[in-house]
């Protein structure tokens, strides 16, 4: 993979990468398209990362399927899938992590410890193999986001990280490999999320300043449905992920939810308070 990718930015091509766990979905191929769109040569990296995943966490049965997940890649224009084993990643002998410390903290920091470490660790890997000019991410994953910026801001990596926007369910449910667990039950009441910050956006609407009115708002949302358990619900700085204080034009709502076993994470980003993003 390094050597393609070496030759390719030899021949002044731009590189686009696209890292994910497989199981592809259209948030997935959203990325893709994009990043042909927006350079010569796409790579899609596909690799459930081991350090990423806590103890009694789902690595084990994490859904894979390799071979619809090469289809739908070249269907959307890729020129090479790399799918690295994790001995290929990880020897022996491997013993360096990346640690983005700040931001890596609050939120699904506190509730994965070593999940934003193994996340970083494995991205820079990636973009140690694949040499891309830009590296393409979902901003579902808000934090995760955040934290590769940070990586890539603090260790001077020469990558542009582009974020796109969140592809969702005609209900509104942000598209996740991890829905393949719900059951039909389950299913309709994850819709909550979505609606949930919906009600944050109509309090981000109307002027509302004070934090707790929005958490106890959509908390209110997320304790009606009978599967659904908060891990958290917050409304932070959209860069430093800390807690606000007040509700000023810019916040972003985030929120990780179980919905019978399956945790699910959600977010939106409110500004300008003739309405929001």
């Amino acid at each position: 993979m390094k050597e393609w990718s070496r030759t390719r930015r030899a021949e002044g091509h731009n590189i686009g990468l696209v890292p994910t766990m497989g199981y592809l979905h259209e948030g997935h191929l959203s990325l893709m398209h994009r990043a042909r769109f927006e350079n010569q040569r796409v790579v899609a990296s596909i690799f459930v990362n081991p350090t990423q995943f806590g103890r009694n966490e789902d690595l084990s049965t994490y859904p894979r399927d390799l071979v619809s997940d090469s289809i739908k890649c070249r269907q959307a224009g890729v020129d090479a899938i790399f799918v690295p084993g994790a001995d290929d990643v990880y020897g022996p002998q491997f013993q360096t992590y990346v640690e983005v410390e700040q931001v890596s903290s609050p939120l699904c920091g506190k509730s994965r410890p070593g999940h934003f470490r193994g996340v970083a660790t494995v991205v820079l890997k990636l973009f140690n193999v694949v040499c891309p000019t830009s590296a393409y991410f979902g901003a579902k994953d808000y934090q995760q986001l955040q934290v590769i910026r940070t990586m890539v801001r603090d260790l001077d990596l020469d990558v542009n990280v582009v974020d796109c926007p969140t592809v969702r369910e005609p209900d509104g449910l942000a598209m996740s490999s991890r829905n393949s667990y719900l059951s039909s039950r389950e299913r309709e009441q994850a819709v909550c999320l979505y609606q949930a910050l919906h009600i944050a956006g109509e309090l981000f609407g109307s002027g509302e300043k004070e934090p707790r009115k929005y958490i106890t708002a959509m908390s209110g949302r997320i304790d009606k449905e009978p599967d659904a358990k908060s891990d958290y619900i917050s409304l932070v700085h959209p860069e430093t992920l800390e807690d606000l204080k007040q509700v000023d034009d810019r916040c972003l709502a985030v929120l990780a939810v179980r919905i019978g076993k399956t945790r699910l994470i959600d977010n939106r980003l409110f500004q300008g308070r003739a309405g929001h993003a």
